[in-house]
Parts: structure tokens; C-alpha cells; sequence
């Protein structure tokens, strides 16, 4: 009984698999959204301020960042949950692929969290005068929680404390 446990525990983990195709879904929604940004840029590139200008191009910059964490999450996920990617000979293989575990996952996951929240706030930032201080006030504290996570999670796991 516990060896027929064992392995239904162990194969369940192919379940996941779908969930990590069903993240590609959502790369090609930011794909659409991407373009999107770029057709509204160069369609108004010659009437558009140049604020405008910088916010747009972040917010392609954010839509980058997070199609990025999504690959990364999507691969590195399936290698470390479900099964090793077998990627051919003549196919250009990720540097990353098959050495992120998941505690460098996390940490890689936490830091892209604070790159698009920054990339976020920097918005806000640009468009100061359209936002209440209040607002930004939230948008601050939200951002430097991001960032004491991200700091305490590397912290944790350092060397420091694993002794």
C-alpha cells in the first residue's frame, strides 16, 4: 500500500505540467499587449510628449520584465517539479536551464519583483502630477515591502544562517 502511495504521489506531479503550458498562454497575451504599446507609440510618435514617450517605453520595459519572469518561472518550474528538459544538439539552449533550483527560482522570482515594481513606481514617479500624494505614499510602502522581502528571503538563505 505505502509503494502504491509513493508512486501515485510521485507521478501526480505531472499535473502540474499543464499549469506550466498554460503559462505560455498568458506570454502570448503580453506578446498582444506588447505590440499593442508599440502600435500606440509609433501611431503617435510625432504628437506624443516626451513623458509620454518614457512612460510608454517603460511600461514595454515592465511587459518584458514579466514575460521574462513567466519563461523563467515556466521552465525552471517544469525542470525542477516535473521532468528535465531534453533540448536537441542543434537547438540554442538557455545558459540557466537545468542550474536554477528552487531556492535560486525564488530568489531570481523576488528580485524580478522588484525590478517591475520599481519600473512601477518610476511610472508613478514620470506621472506625479495625475497622482495623490497618498496614492504614491501606498505605492512606496508597497515597493520597499518587495524589497525587504526580497532582501530578508536572501538573507535566509545565506550561508550566514545555514551554520
Amino acid at each position: 500500500m505505502e509503494n502504491l502511495i509513493e508512486k501515485l504521489l510521485y507521478r501526480s506531479r505531472w499535473l502540474l505540467a499543464p499549469i506550466y503550458l498554460g503559462l505560455s498562454l498568458a506570454v502570448i497575451a503580453l506578446c498582444f499587449l506588447f505590440f499593442r504599446e508599440v502600435y500606440h507609440l509609433l501611431a503617435h510618435i510625432l504628437t506624443i510628449k516626451e513623458a509620454d514617450v518614457i512612460l510608454l517605453v517603460l511600461s514595454l520595459i515592465d511587459i518584458a520584465m514579466v514575460g521574462g519572469l513567466l519563461v523563467m518561472v515556466m521552465m525552471s518550474g517544469y525542470e525542477n517539479f516535473v521532468s528535465a528538459l531534453r533540448v536537441d544538439d542543434d537547438e540554442e539552449k538557455l545558459a540557466w536551464l537545468g542550474k536554477m533550483d528552487s531556492s535560486s527560482l525564488k530568489a531570481k522570482i523576488a528580485a524580478s519583483i522588484v525590478a517591475i515594481s520599481s519600473i512601477h513606481l518610476l511610472k508613478m514617479f514620470m506621472n506625479l502630477e495625475h497622482i495623490a500624494n497618498d496614492k504614491l505614499q501606498w505605492y512606496v510602502i508597497i515597493h520597499m515591502t518587495f524589497v525587504l522581502s526580497a532582501f530578508l528571503m536572501s538573507l535566509g538563505d545565506s550561508k550566514f544562517f545555514k551554520n
